[in-house]
């Protein structure tokens, strides 16, 4: 890689700046010019995008307005993308674990259904902003076109109920990663979280198997965050391609179910694998709370119920009482530095082919100095200040999930 001066990447800092709606926005904190420059150049693709649950609510979520995070807690907008150099990612169909009947498996079916929907939706409402990606070409392409990178994922395949044909209609709308579980075993696999069930297939149900065997066919990557280790190392074994850990941790520095232990870290690099970092600050660190702020928390929450159930003339209400209990009590938090420690621990054990990042926007992540979007420039300043190069850094930002889309497209088309 040719070297860049100081000069060059001044000139290259204002060019990358002055094309974004936001140029006036100060740079985030220990972020410079030059790094600012290179994280522009860079493909940035976080693979865990929660924002689509706003689409349903019953306000509704303009995705082209620009929120602000200390207010109403949301992480992902087109402004906020813009101005934190975010080229698109993987925008999440979640859905919530319900029993394991005909009747639960239903009425999850159709609310999953709505929300692809509704991805779809906001790209048709803004095609000059987004564009749908279903190929690992897409993104590069996409990219280049100036709009933001659309992939569609699946967190808990649930919905299927005990049909996985299932999995063939919601790759038909453009899901290409997808994972078995969230929280509570359900009958693909065992949770790291597994509830009422407990570990009850000991990883993989044969179900579990099928969705495996099916995903690999489909050329979908298949997903391993939230599923039990046990879950996570059946998955490694038996998918024809390298799986993902989308939005993850590492337990070496913070013992955690949702963290992964070296062995299996490096068995999933091993088989070509990525861990894409996960930003929820309890994975991250042990963080307890003052009593004061969860009384008053669950109190907030008998009054107002589900906060996607408020409908907009009483949100701000809402909103003005959620803020003052959090100034009242404020909350316990890791720190951008504690999720650094996490990345270059990873890094170091498993290398920059296999490591990205998913911080789980809109879903729980988020820390002190690192709250929304705006603020993913300080994760290059800090990786070219340990000494990597921007090669490692597109690597670790788009190319490593790139690479297993690849490999997964090229597995469906070996078969044919």
């Amino acid at each position: 890689m040719a070297r860049l001066t100081p000069t060059l990447l001044s000139a290259l800092a204002a060019t990358a700046l002055a094309g974004c709606s936001t140029m006036s926005a100060p740079l985030p904190e220990g972020v410079s010019t030059e790094a600012m420059a290179i994280h522009q150049r860079l493909m940035t693709i976080d693979t865990h995008l929660d924002t689509p649950a706003f689409f349903d609510t019953v306000r509704g979520y303009d995705i082209t307005a620009r929120h602000d995070v200390e207010r109403d807690g949301t992480q992902v907008d087109y402004p906020r993308m813009v101005e934190g150099g975010l080229d698109g990612g993987f925008w999440v169909i979640y859905m919530g674990q319900g029993p394991l009947t005909p009747e639960g498996y239903r009425a999850i079916r159709d609310t999953a259904l709505i929300r692809a929907m509704s991805i779809q939706k906001m790209v048709a409402a803004h095609p000059d902003k987004f564009e749908l990606a279903l190929t690992a070409a897409d993104a590069t392409r996409i990219n280049a076109s100036g709009k933001k990178i659309v992939y569609v994922s699946i967190e808990n395949s649930y919905e299927l109920g005990e049909d996985i044909s299932l999995l063939d209609t919601f790759y038909k709308l453009g899901v290409r990663m997808a994972g078995p579980v969230h929280n509570g075993t359900n009958q693909l696999a065992d949770s790291t979280n597994p509830g009422e069930l407990g570990m009850k297939w000991g990883g993989l149900s044969p179900m579990g198997r099928e969705f495996v065997k099916r995903a690999n066919q489909l050329g979908i990557i298949l997903d391993g965050s939230h599923s039990s280790d046990a879950t996570i190392e059946q998955m490694i074994d038996l998918s024809a391609t390298p799986i993902i850990l989308s939005h993850h941790g590492a337990d070496h520095l913070n013992e955690h179910p949702r963290n992964a232990p070296d062995a299996l870290l490096k068995k999933l690099a091993a088989k070509g694998g990525v861990i894409h970092m996960n930003a929820l600050g309890s994975f991250i660190k042990p963080l307890p709370q003052a009593k004061e702020r969860t009384d008053a928390q669950a109190a907030l929450r008998t009054k107002w119920g589900n906060p996607n159930l408020i409908p907009a003339d009483k949100y701000e209400q809402y909103l003005d009482e959620s803020n003052a209990l959090d100034k009242q009590f404020p909350e316990n938090r890791a720190t951008f530095e504690d999720y650094m420690q996490q990345v270059l621990y990873t890094i170091k054990l498993v290398g920059v082919d296999h490591v990205g990042f998913g911080a789980d926007w809109d879903g729980g992540g988020g820390l002190d100095g690192f709250r929304d979007i705006t603020a993913l420039p300080k994760i290059t300043a800090r990786l070219l200040k340990e000494g990597y190069t921007e090669e490692d850094l597109q690597k670790m930002w788009g190319g490593n999930v790139v690479r297993l889309l690849k490999a997964a497209e090229d597995y469906k088309a070996s078969l044919k």
